[in-house]
């Protein structure tokens, strides 16, 4: 093996240390938050909601590496959990007319449908007014980008080297835990707090696997039924939403409003007992 051979594979093994992995995939998600949250539009709502999903993935991904990668990522977590946060309503807005678009593509009863419909129109013009008062307190969301930019600059700062595999595959090992126990909690509950709380953990699952790309670690047999169970719990959190815009504050009307609610019940339930059987089916796999 020659000198050139010889340092092109160190190279390569800097490379797939679980760190620079982690590094990469962080780096990448937060420059892609920063990039949709400059969409401008139309495509305003949908930036938002892809920066929140790689604001997601960041944090998932500095999860993977601690402790080891301490106080400095503890505070850019706590950053991009506030940024996310300040986000959350206008992406709200958002969500609730996206779930109503969608349970308008399931129903088929004419009635329903005029209610449906009524009830979109004043929650797109709710979501517009939304958009408004958020551009008017952060133009063009300027202040969220800059301090985007500024975590994204602190990461290379971070002890990367530090992280080996094992200390990855004892973070999954938590993940894992962490998504049987809210599971366990969720399935013998009718609390919306707890299933939320369970579609949280299987999405942080799912995204965990993403940022590992080929190097899943130890947890590879669970790693396709994680990701399906994070996209039908977020079809879930969907009919929960549409509840929860029902309450006697929402702008709708008194019989629409009842009508939107029974149909999003019915929805939400039906979807539990696939979910809870889904979950015993696995649990069954050899």
């Amino acid at each position: 093996m020659d000198s050139e051979q010889a340092a092109g594979d160190a190279d390569a093994q800097v490379a797939q240390k679980p760190g620079n992995v982690l590094f990469d995939y962080a780096a990448g998600e937060l420059a892609r938050a920063i990039t949709c949250l400059g969409w401008r539009g139309a495509r305003l709502h949908t930036g938002v909601h892809q920066a929140r999903k790689s604001i997601r993935r960041a944090r998932a991904t500095l999860a993977l590496g601690t402790p080891q990668l301490g106080a400095g990522a503890a505070l850019i977590d706590r950053e991009l959990g506030s940024m996310n946060r300040r986000l959350s309503k206008l992406r709200d807005a958002h969500a609730f007319v996206v779930a109503l678009d969608d349970l308008i593509e399931k129903t088929r009863a004419p009635e329903a449908l005029a209610v449906l419909r009524r009830v979109r129109r004043i929650a797109a013009a709710g979501r517009a007014g939304r958009a408004r008062a958020e551009l008017l307190e952060d133009p063009l969301l300027g202040d969220k980008r800059a301090l985007l930019t500024t975590l994204q600059a602190a990461l290379p700062a971070l002890p990367w080297n530090v992280v080996r595999q094992a200390d990855v595959d004892a973070a999954l090992t938590r993940s894992l835990l962490d998504l049987d126990e809210a599971g366990a909690r969720a399935l013998a509950s009718t609390r919306d707090d707890d299933w939320h709380r369970w579609r949280r953990r299987a999405r942080r699952w799912s995204q965990q696997q993403r940022a590992l790309g080929d190097n899943v670690g130890a947890h590879e047999p669970m790693q396709q039924h994680g990701k399906r169970l994070a996209v039908v719990l977020g079809e879930a959190q969907d009919f929960a939403l549409i509840i929860a815009h029902c309450s006697k504050r929402s702008p709708f009307a008194d019989a629409d409003r009842r009508v939107l609610r029974e149909l999003a019940v019915e929805g939400l339930h039906a979807l539990r007992e696939r979910i809870a059987k889904k979950v015993a089916d696995f649990a069954q796999t050899p």
